[in-house]
């Protein structure tokens, strides 16, 4: 059985992330997609919040499960038996970062490839933090998220407004 794996933040998870996610998907004969917690960034969404998105978002692929991982990533893949990790690209200047952390995940562990595959030209601009932002400031992001991320993220504002 061949198992990828599928990491990221996801904070949201985006029409950029389903595109890899459903393509990766009809490569393996199961895919991991794994929430990691990365103390580099802040995230909007609890873990809990993102997974629960990400099931919604992916419940038609039958072979996609999603999870969490709080260490490396590789050690996910390694955990899971993947034979590789898969990494979208939007555009060259994503290519530098991951060909590096691809180089130390080989090193890390030389048995699991990483894969890269460029997302979608419709959806090569979009980025979870700039989803954010034209959210937070009121903007329609429907276009980039589906219509259930689209109402968590002006839930998830309008809360925070009422809180400050």
């Amino acid at each position: 059985m061949k198992i990828g794996v599928c990491t990221g933040t996801y904070d949201p998870v985006t029409h950029g992330h389903l595109d890899i996610i459903t393509r990766a998907s009809s490569l393996f004969d199961h895919l991991y997609v794994c929430v990691l917690h990365n103390p580099e960034k802040v995230p909007l969404f609890t873990v809990e919040e993102r997974m629960d998105l990400l099931r919604e978002e992916t419940k038609g692929l039958s072979n996609v499960t999603v999870d969490t991982h709080s260490g490396l990533a590789i050690e996910y893949a390694r955990m899971k038996h993947a034979a590789a990790m898969v990494r979208g690209l939007r555009a060259v200047s994503d290519f530098e970062f991951e060909f590096k952390l691809a180089a130390m995940n080989r090193y890390l562990d030389p048995q699991v490839e990483t894969v890269f595959m460029m997302t979608s030209s419709e959806y090569s601009f979009i980025s979870s933090s700039a989803v954010k932002e034209v959210a937070e400031l009121g903007g329609d992001v429907s276009k980039w998220v589906s219509p259930r991320v689209a109402e968590a993220l002006m839930k998830k504002f309008k809360s925070r407004e009422r809180s400050q």
